[in-house]
């Protein structure tokens, strides 16, 4: 095992599963188990419409900020108490987003001595013809990092071509990791302007190079094992600048060729950086209301 497997082999603060760890021994060992028992685990927030339409209270939707395992699972278990791995109805899901998903897929890996990390950035087989933001994990796989997608069910089809989706080893074309969608939207190869949150959310700092460089910066935190909520802000993502001056965008740009090749040495340098290192205190800006809070971390 390498230096990079050993690293990615053991939970942090966010997948640590804690309590619950002896929960998760009943959960199966197997990558394309666990991929499939994830898929069961969380109800998206906004995929589906209001929750409230599917037989939820209002109140839950307070769960899209459970931010760690240990928390999640606890949910989990407080709905239903078989261990993930088989079917569970909506109702005894939580109620959260694509960073969950693969938060609990990559937390019951690494509890089964896999190595697993997130990985932030923007799918194209969501909404044809657009590039949302996404996140899904990276398993270390026969000799190499393969990307998994915890959330969409068996039998997922890619709506751009209607081809079957491989959700063990997402193609890296269909998935851009942080790095890649910044360097693809800067040099045109993809239009800055079809990188959103969602096509219908008109708000400025949440589409183009202004997400595209947030999500570069989450990433880079997922890749030391700070795996954050999608709508918090820090350091040099602290801002909703509807455009990037010309500084920002030279040190998006390095920071995206420093994680070219993620080396996990160099990824650990690069993100002790002030601007790029999660603070013990951060703001969260929780949809629908988007209003900040200042959260106090683990």
């Amino acid at each position: 095992m390498s230096v990079s497997d050993e690293f990615y082999v053991s939970n942090s603060r966010f997948t640590e599963p804690g309590p619950q760890a002896g929960w998760l021994d009943g959960t199966p060992r197997d990558v394309a188990a666990l991929r499939e028992a994830s898929s069961q685990l969380v109800f998206h927030y906004w995929a589906q419409g209001d929750i409230t339409q599917h037989g939820f209270p209002a109140s839950r939707g307070e769960e899209i900020n459970l931010r760690y395992a240990e928390d999640m699972f606890a949910r989990l278990r407080e709905l239903d108490p078989t261990p993930p791995g088989g079917p569970r109805g909506p109702l005894h899901r939580i109620v959260g987003c694509c960073r969950d998903f693969t938060l609990l897929f990559v937390s019951m890996a690494r509890h089964h001595g896999i190595p697993a990390r997130t990985r932030v950035g923007f799918a194209s087989y969501l909404v044809p013809g657009w590039y949302l933001d996404h996140v899904v994990a990276e398993v270390w796989l026969d000799g190499a990092w393969r990307l998994v997608e915890p959330q969409m069910p068996a039998g997922f089809r890619d709506p751009v071509d209607g081809s079957a989706l491989d959700l063990l080893d997402v193609p890296r074309d269909r998935f851009l990791v942080g790095a890649n969608a910044w360097t693809a939207a800067r040099a045109g190869d993809v239009d800055p302007a079809r990188v959103v949150v969602s096509p219908d959310l008109d708000v400025p700092f949440l589409r183009g190079l202004p997400y595209a460089r947030h999500n570069l910066v989450l990433d880079l935190a997922a890749l030391n094992k700070h795996e954050m909520i999608l709508w918090d802000l820090w350091g040099v993502i602290d801002d909703d600048a509807a455009e990037l001056a010309p500084a920002d965008l030279a040190r998006a740009d390095e920071l995206a060729e420093l994680m070219a090749d993620p080396d996990i040495d160099q990824l650990r340098v690069v993100y002790e950086a002030d601007d790029v290192r999660v603070p013990p205190v951060i703001r969260s800006v929780t949809p629908p209301g988007q209003v900040p809070v200042e959260v106090v971390l683990r």
